[in-house]
């Protein structure tokens, strides 16, 4: 029986592994390949270095859990039971079964279909995550595609960054107080996309149903995501409307032995963020397990 299984191989799974793996643990971590870690062209505000990309990070972070004994799998866990004082976890063919469990599973952001672009990925011009790569921003024209809401809040963030903001409204374009929020901000608001598009020169362009055309530097959508956290609402885990696991100071689930860590548990979408839940999740995990003397 494994002391933990960590679902889920990106920056907080990983780094887990790597915490448990130094405190000599027997753990396995059970990777569906899916990490949005993967999508990150370039980060700027991970720790110590100026620009890395997110892939080379996981295979980074891959080689330093492995150095301290963490068995990586490539599958997807399509079930988790809980039997007294074990966790079975269903992985294609077999079954895993570990005393504790860390969940890092993350989300998936939603995003539209932009002609010529694969679906859900950002780039150079199609962004998620504006406190990663709004600096990056500055002085750009920059559009944001959502429910007028949702879109309010990382319009007015960006004009941090440049005064060429504008808001393409998916739903809720007359909603008088957010538009006058906007509109104090100094941030165009434009109505539903037609066609989203890049032109010859790799940059966005946007039609809109009214006929008005449009050259962006870079689209952020805001039109939500969908947080991966079936495996502990299934067991009965307390969970947020949009999704998000409920977590105790020491990343503990409401379903004891069960922990969550990364975007599957916050909102502030951020390595740095993922990489302290980690931290916190398996030192914690590490002092309920029986003392492992040498």
């Amino acid at each position: 029986m494994l002391d933990c299984l960590i679902i889920g191989g990106g920056p907080a799974g990983l780094l887990a592994a790597v915490y448990l793996g130094r405190y000599r643990r027997h753990i396995r971590v059970i990777d569906a390949g899916e990490s949005r870690a993967s999508q990150i062209p370039e980060s700027h505000n991970y720790p110590g270095f100026f620009g890395i990309d997110g892939t080379e990070l996981l295979v980074r972070l891959r080689a330093q859990a492995e150095q301290y004994g963490a068995q990586l799998t490539s599958g997807r866990v399509t079930s988790l039971r809980s039997e007294k004082e074990k966790f079975v976890a269903s992985c294609q063919d077999a079954d895993v079964e570990a005393k504790f469990v860390l969940l890092a599973t993350g989300l998936v952001d939603h995003c539209p279909q932009v002609e010529g672009a694969p679906a859900h990925r950002p780039s150079d011009v199609i962004r998620f995550c504006p406190i990663c790569d709004g600096y990056e921003a500055i002085d750009k024209r920059i559009g944001i595609i959502g429910e007028l809401k949702s879109a309010e809040k990382k319009a007015l963030f960006l004009r941090t960054y440049t005064k060429d903001v504008s808001v393409f409204v998916t739903e809720g374009i007359d909603q008088t107080e957010d538009r006058t929020t906007l509109e104090k901000g100094s941030v165009s608001v434009f109505d539903t996309p037609k066609e989203i598009k890049f032109d010859t020169a790799g940059q966005i362009v946007i039609v809109t149903k009214s006929g008005s055309l449009h050259e962006l530097d870079a689209l952020y959508p805001a039109m939500g995501c969908a947080v991966r956290s079936e495996l502990a609402t299934l067991l009965g885990a307390s969970y947020t409307d949009i999704g998000n696991l409920v977590v105790d100071d020491h990343q503990r689930t409401t379903v004891p032995g069960l922990y969550a860590a990364g975007d599957v548990v916050t909102d502030l979408h951020q390595l740095s963020v993922a990489f302290g839940h980690a931290a916190v999740a398996a030192t914690d995990i590490h002092n309920r397990l029986p003392r492992n003397y040498r």
